[in-house]
């Protein structure tokens, strides 16, 4: 074995241990009870493995990589919707600047006539980050009436307010666009071609044992139905909400975003997404940027800036640094019954150090192998 060889092997376990450490205490300290993590490359995956359990109960099914499925929630919006929204763009069939009114002709009422595609993705739209509209509406039809109705709380392009009701209504626009149902769009144009074949909205009852709990009822584990109530009452079917997948599934999605678009989009188009906004903060579109403007960072310390990026109610998280070309996907269902005070923060942790452990190790290798780039320091 080479000195080089010997010394890539050494990093690897190295690495690895790392990771394994930082995930697994997530679980120690009640953090959630099991979780799935990948990291790769554009080219490869380097590592992929599950932790823990679907429950806190010793006896309930253990995570694999290659099966367990996980309710993303608003990973949806970046996997599915923003996605299905680019390649319209780069069809064009949609306008970023284009007016949303436009697309829905129900979105009225004041100065939404002057909200725009690109502050739906931006969350510059002015409407307001959440309502509970489930508590309002018995059906998807009068939820989404409810939706349109809704007054903005800000002029819109003046600040940044995350949204769901943002990427509801871009799901009801990729629809309307397409002419066909949103998860209909998205099954054809993207998890298909991408070989994504464990992603779903509604898994049918056959793959709920596959699938971890987000919750209980009446001392039952719930599974295989969306965890976020606005989703359910639009029928597990939303622009926000409602993807299901694997973390191996999600692994074939970012090696895409690291091969450049193709052959959903033209480069250009992707770059086009993928950059910070003017006055959006972090946000590009659709997508979370680095640095993320957090006293903690689910993103950590070390990821490139203009890295890419989201997370999910849920306990999910994805990082794509395009500079590193390197992923980092990490699944957990941190909402079932956390043994911990602030399991969010806890998440955010244990996340931070999962994508600074990746970096270092790919930093590291690249050093290794008499690689340099602008940002690596290997003496």
């Amino acid at each position: 074995m080479s000195l080089v060889a010997a010394v890539l092997v050494a990093q690897f376990a190295g690495a690895t241990g790392t990771l394994d450490s930082a995930v697994s205490a997530g679980i120690r300290q009640g953090v959630y009870p099991g979780a799935a993590l990948a990291v790769g490359r554009g080219d490869s995956l380097l590592f992929a493995r599950g932790y823990g359990r679907h429950t806190w109960n010793t006896s309930s099914a253990p995570i694999t990589p290659e099966s367990t499925l996980f309710d993303l929630a608003s990973l949806t919006k970046v996997i599915a919707t923003t996605t299905a929204v680019m390649i319209l763009v780069d069809e064009g069939r949609v306008a970023l600047d284009a007016p949303v009114v436009e697309y829905l002709p129900r979105f009225q009422g004041g100065k939404k006539t002057t909200v725009t595609v690109r502050q739906l993705l931006a969350h510059t739209s002015g409407l307001p980050s959440y309502r509970p509209f489930f508590q309002l509406a018995d059906t998807r039809d009068s939820m989404l009436t409810l939706v349109y109705a809704e007054p903005l709380r800000a002029v819109p392009g003046a600040r940044m307010e995350y949204s769901d009701l943002n990427a509801i209504l871009l799901g009801e626009l990729v629809a309307a666009v397409a002419g066909e149902p949103f998860e209909e769009f998205v099954k054809r144009r993207i998890f298909a071609p991408l070989g994504m074949r464990d992603a779903w909205f509604r898994p049918s009852r056959a793959l709920w044992p596959r699938t971890v709990p987000t919750g209980q009822w009446r001392g039952h584990a719930i599974r295989g139905e969306v965890n976020d109530q606005n989703a359910v009452r639009l029928g597990g079917v939303a622009g926000h909400a409602g993807l299901f997948d694997t973390v191996l599934d999600i692994a074939r999605f970012a090696r895409w975003v690291l091969a450049g678009g193709e052959p959903l989009v033209r480069a250009q188009t992707l770059d086009q997404f993928l950059t910070r906004q003017d006055g959006a903060g972090n946000r590009a579109l659709g997508w979370e940027t680095v640095p993320t403007l957090e006293e903690t960072s689910s993103a950590g310390r070390w990821l490139s800036p203009g890295s890419v990026g989201h997370t999910g109610f849920t306990g999910t998280s994805i990082w794509i640094d395009r500079e590193r070309d390197l992923f980092v996907i990490l699944l957990t269902n941190r909402v079932f019954g956390p043994r911990v005070r602030n399991s969010f923060t806890a998440l955010k942790r244990v996340r931070g150090s999962v994508a600074d452990a990746a970096a270092i190790w790919v930093d590291a290798e690249l050093c290794a192998s008499g690689m340099r780039s602008s940002r690596l320091t290997c003496e």
